[in-house]
């Protein structure tokens, strides 16, 4: 096990299968000698020369050259530098990338990654800080992968660029610093497998991304309180580990969805949804949800945050069932 950052084991991720796979190849705005908006791919660009590829400032192109590469046997891993930006190129993703492995009758594959910075909390404004993972989790024939931990974003990574199908890769940035143990060499993490970050027995807090880190911070503080909560990191949205979630909320009986993006229309409602249908009895309380409001993200630091959802919210959501 080797100690470094998200962004960095984002890198180790992409930099082993650079290495195991010649047809993975890396390309988007700033990414070749600059190294990327974040540093991320920082280095790439002089290890693997000619596979690392600076494009112009056109997510059209980039997505729709990543769909045709993918197409052609190549594995790109393409980088849309904020999440935000992606409503420029939706037409190449969920009309050509999700659909040509369908409407080929499988004769196509479409392996290719696509990676993105989500989030707020750092004063970039309404437009390049929100969480927009529930649109492609509406989409079939797109995976979308949100890995909270450095180990997860290696692991996340590789089976991403592995997998025969489009895979949305979202990157939170207030994450991209935190450090955290991340195994050496090849390491795979199965898409649509979940991870206990805790194990409790009273109440079941479901989060991904960045909220991990606020969940896990809310379930030591109810642990003063006499609350044993369970967190439970789905890390890819798409497939979902329903069976995980399940089980855990047959043990705890209560369960909490706390996730960044706005509450209407969030993929925390496609989790409670699945809860009630399927283990309706499993529930003691019903189903509560800690998320941003319906509201562009302020400039303001203040005022962003207030709207992000905190430690404090989930600690008052979970003692509510109680």
């Amino acid at each position: 096990m080797k100690e470094m950052t998200y962004a960095e084991a984002i890198r180790e991720g992409m930099r082993v299968e650079m290495k195991r796979d010649p047809n993975v190849y890396i390309w988007g705005e700033d990414v070749g000698k600059f190294g990327g908006c974040f540093g991320v791919t920082s280095g790439l660009f002089e290890e693997f020369p000619g596979r690392v590829l600076d494009t112009p400032i056109s997510e059209t192109a980039i997505v729709g050259a990543a769909v045709g590469a993918a197409a052609a046997g190549l594995r790109p891993i393409a980088e849309i530098m904020f999440v935000d930006f992606m409503g420029v190129c939706m037409d190449e993703l969920f009309n050509q990338a999700a659909k040509m492995r369908y409407m080929f009758g499988g004769k196509a594959k479409i392996p290719m990654v696509l990676r993105t910075p989500c989030g707020a909390g750092m004063g970039a404004a309404a437009q390049h800080s929100q969480s927009m993972e529930a649109w492609f989790t509406h989409i079939p024939g797109i995976k979308t992968v949100m890995p909270s931990t450095p180990a997860d974003a290696k692991g996340l990574m590789a089976a991403a660029v592995r997998d025969d199908n489009p895979v949305m890769y979202i990157e939170h940035k207030q994450l991209l610093g935190v450090k955290g143990e991340v195994p050496e060499g090849e390491y795979v993490i199965p898409l649509g497998k979940a991870d206990i970050k805790k194990e409790g027995s009273d109440v079941t807090i479901v989060a991904w991304s960045w909220m991990v880190h606020k969940a896990l911070a809310a379930a030591e503080a109810l642990a003063q309180e006499g609350i044993n909560a369970e967190v439970l990191d789905p890390r890819t949205l798409v497939p979902l580990d329903t069976e995980s979630i399940l089980k855990s909320v047959g043990k705890t009986g209560k369960l909490v969805i706390v996730h960044e993006a706005v509450k209407t229309g969030g993929f925390g409602g496609e989790i409670a949804a699945i809860v009630a249908e399927d283990g309706l009895d499993l529930l003691d309380a019903p189903i509560k949800r800690v998320a941003m409001p319906f509201t562009p993200i302020p400039f303001s630091p203040v005022l962003e945050n207030a709207v992000i959802p905190s430690e404090e919210q989930i600690v008052a959501a979970v003692k509510s069932l109680f």
